[in-house]
């Protein structure tokens, strides 16, 4: 779990990271330099859910690279879907990360939500549902390993 106290927030103590796939942790359904190192370090504090409708057919693949857990989607209702795990798992204690018009709901029901302007662009719609804008998935998952950055986005 990890633990911060944000000014003008309160405490946040977050429990899981849900993370897009395609355009947030890959290109082309290749996984994104410098992204299994930070996963591999964040894994040691939240249980990690990659969340796909899995367009090029890798996600099994990229999830055993990772070491995490995957959950396919299914069209028409991917938004939905994703937006179901959060209540799932617990809206407060969720970490969501994501760059598609299928991640809103997501990004919006999360705790913290953090759009990322990835490699196959973001929809605008995830701009303007998330708490945090990452210029890539790397600043995204820094902000998770350093928490003084995260505080001094976030404080009121």
């Amino acid at each position: 779990m990890l633990e911060v106290s944000i000014p003008g927030r309160g405490t946040w103590k977050l429990e899981h990271l849900l993370l897009d796939v395609n355009g947030t942790l890959s290109l082309d359904g290749q996984l994104l330099p410098g992204v299994a190192e930070r996963l591999g370090r964040l894994k040691q504090d939240l249980r990690v859910r990659l969340l796909t409708a899995d367009t090029f057919g890798r996600g099994r693949a990229l999830s055993e690279e990772l070491g995490v857990s995957l959950q396919k989607v299914t069209p028409p209702s991917e938004d939905h879907a994703k937006e179901a795990v959060v209540h799932e798992l617990g809206p407060e204690n969720v970490v969501a990360i994501g760059n598609g018009a299928n991640d809103v709901r997501m990004l919006r029901a999360a705790r913290l939500g953090i759009a990322v302007l990835g490699p196959e662009a973001t929809a605008s719609e995830a701009f303007q549902a998330a708490d945090v804008l990452a210029p890539d998935i790397l600043v995204a998952l820094d902000l998770l390993l350093n928490l003084k950055r995260l505080i001094a986005t976030l404080r009121r």
